[in-house]
């Protein structure tokens, strides 16, 4: 069975929440997914950064390597930032790793975007909020 690899990228923060939800999606998707090799790099501020997230999948036998951003909307860090980062022309959502010797599918998935999950999300968290007041 060929394995995945997913590099979920985080903006990252001096506060630790952000870093703490990016690691704990990445622990869900791995064990919801065990098809998936997941690691987390950060934009800035947190460590690993993307390219160090990269370095890291060299060891991996993936056949292909998906970076997914864990971001809501496109914007400048989507549309330039992280592809300059993972080797991608701005506007590219294809192109190859390096790996042991070959080169492998690199691709680039969205981000979030407007979802029914993510509007199930926000009414449970209104929910939450309105069992609170």
């Amino acid at each position: 069975m060929s394995k995945k690899g997913l590099l979920l990228v985080g903006h990252g923060s001096k506060l630790p929440y952000n870093k703490e939800l990016v690691e704990n999606t990445a622990r869900l998707i791995a064990d919801r997914y065990p098809s998936y090799i997941v690691k987390c790099g950060f934009m800035n501020m947190n460590a690993p950064s993307i390219r160090e997230a990269l370095d890291e999948f060299r060891h991996e036998a993936i056949d292909v390597l998906v970076v997914v951003p864990l971001f809501l909307a496109k914007g400048v860090h989507i549309l330039k930032d992280i592809p300059a980062e993972i080797g991608l022309p701005e506007g590219e959502v294809r192109g190859s790793f390096a790996l042991n010797g070959k080169n492998i599918p690199l691709l680039y998935a969205d981000p979030i975007g407007s979802d029914p999950l993510l509007a199930e999300l926000m009414v449970k968290n209104a929910e939450k909020a309105l069992l609170g007041q």
